[in-house]
């Protein structure tokens, strides 16, 4: 690993600063003094930043359960952002693995893991999610049949992959998608004639909210990680 690298993920200094830091004769890498931040270094070698032991942790995987009026980017003046309910030394490194609108709850993953994030939102991997759906009108009879075989989205060439409707009351619903277009679950169901209002993800593959309570985080198992 480039020595700059290291001492942005055992730190909280940004690359430029990590940079000037080890010009600047502020790093050692097993008791040599190291002055070229792209110097490759063994991460098992004992470095010293300020005469202080670093230590390199492996990558963060959370599940949170987000609520109502939070954001899942940083670029909003209105709505707090969800990293601001993570309560962790490096939480400015995290990024949601698929986002949430702000009017919708439920569970995002949050990682400072760029490869597994994609695995968990590339549609090549047909990763399931499961949302429970309150709607403005009762379902239509062949929404459940509209949905199995595909819904033609507006703006879309081809149509949504397969999805599981199962109705709870003709106003409620829990659907399954295999994909993760833009605004899908809404954009389902105003195609079938319909509008959500209100929308919670429960699942994201084998990941659940375990009990979390709206605004609590914990962070993933090795079995939740590995399925992705």
């Amino acid at each position: 690993m480039r020595l700059d690298k290291y001492l942005c993920e055992t730190t909280k200094l940004s690359r430029a600063d990590a940079k000037k830091a080890i010009l600047r004769g502020r790093v050692k890498v097993a008791d040599a003094l190291i002055t070229n931040p792209a110097q490759k270094i063994d991460i098992t070698q004992t470095v010293l930043f300020d005469s202080s032991p670093l230590t390199l942790t492996g990558p963060i995987y959370i599940a949170l359960h987000k609520p109502q009026g939070y954001i899942c980017s940083t670029q909003d003046e209105v709505h707090p952002c969800v990293l601001n309910l993570i309560e962790h030394e490096k939480k400015d490194k995290l990024h949601p693995a698929g986002r949430l609108d702000v009017d919708t709850t439920g569970l995002v993953l949050l990682t400072d893991d760029g490869q597994w994030s994609h695995r968990v939102t590339s549609p090549k991997k047909s990763c399931a999610k499961t949302y429970f759906v309150a709607l403005a009108e009762p379902l239509r009879e062949d929404a459940v049949e509209r949905c199995q075989e595909g819904i033609m989205l507006n703006n879309e060439t081809k149509p949504t992959l397969p999805a599981k409707l199962e109705m709870i009351s003709p106003t409620q619903v829990k659907i399954t998608l295999q994909e993760g277009k833009y605004h899908q679950v809404k954009r389902m169901f105003a195609a079938l004639d319909n509008k959500v209002i209100g929308l919670h993800r429960a699942t994201i593959g084998h990941v659940d909210l375990t009990d979390l309570a709206e605004g609590e985080w914990r962070y993933l198992t090795a079995q939740e990680v590995a399925q992705f």
